[in-house]
């Protein structure tokens, strides 16, 4: 009983002088996912969309099994919509009982069903953020590279050096860190000369879905045409634009940001992604 006693007394002892004791309270990663699934094309007609299965369920995964905390937001503060063309066993290398497992890890996130908005995770201040995490599927092109609030965020992480990691399209994010990211994404949708301005990722090394492979994805649109391809809109604005060919993982890194190129870049992607947080402790 004595001893009991005295472990009970030495446990609160420590948790009063080392509050990290008492549980340590985990790091989060803020998740900005699109809260739209339809797509507009260049005749003016949609295509259904939403996150990759892959591309969400594999990082968030990892980065649970790592010990961080997901923070989902979205604009609207909806639950996100998974890209149906995404649930294929061939994104879980044939395995059919991995994707059915990642999807049960996507259902089970805390508040995948009722996000945060943007503007409720920048009321509530970023500092409490490591890093970010920006998954792919079409969507993104819809809501978040266009977005002042998405500026407002990627701004942050940048600033403080935070790890910044998207993937597949999710990299058409970072066009909203620039002075008009709307008439931006106009100009380049219409033809017309378009320049980023003051852009934050001016000149970093970066990637996306590239043009090859986004010339095989509208391939299967029936004739229709996506209103531009982001590959070229990236690099337009100033990336400096690093592919592999077709299918094959690829990651880049530069200072806090981290890119992947395709769905096959998902388990590169999150490696990186957690060594760079990790080397911020």
């Amino acid at each position: 009983m004595r001893i009991l006693k005295l472990t009970a007394f030495l446990g609160a002892l420590l948790a009063f002088a080392y509050p990290s004791f008492a549980g340590a309270q985990k790091e989060q990663v803020l998740v900005l996912l699109s809260s739209e699934t339809q797509m507009q094309l260049a005749d003016g007609s949609s295509y259904e969309t939403g996150y990759y299965l892959n591309e969400f369920g594999v990082p968030a995964d990892e980065l649970l099994k790592a010990g961080f905390e997901l923070v989902l937001a979205t604009p609207k503060g909806n639950a996100p919509a998974v890209d149906k063309n995404s649930v294929e066993a061939m994104y879980f290398g044939g395995d059919e009982a991995e994707m059915a497992r990642i999807k049960s890890v996507i259902a089970n996130l805390e508040g995948i069903n009722e996000t945060h908005t943007l503007k409720n995770v920048i009321d509530g201040g970023l500092d409490k953020f490591s890093g970010v995490f920006i998954p792919g599927g079409h969507a993104p092109l819809i809501d978040l590279a266009n977005n002042p609030d998405v500026r407002t965020i990627l701004q942050h992480f940048h600033e403080q050096s935070k790890p910044t990691a998207a993937i597949c399209h999710g990299p058409i994010a970072l066009l909203s860190a620039q002075q008009s990211p709307i008439e931006y994404e106009q100009s380049i949708a219409q033809g017309k000369d378009a320049e980023a301005t003051n852009w934050l990722y001016d000149g970093y090394k970066m990637t996306i879905f590239s043009n090859p492979e986004e010339a095989i994805f509208e391939g299967s649109l029936n004739g229709k045409k996506l209103r531009y391809y982001p590959a070229k809109a990236m690099a337009t604005a100033g990336g400096n634009m690093e592919f592999a060919d077709e299918w094959q993982p690829n990651v880049v890194v530069d200072r806090e940001l981290i890119t992947g190129q395709n769905p096959f870049s998902d388990k590169q992607l999150v490696k990186e992604l957690i060594s760079a947080l990790t080397q911020r402790n």
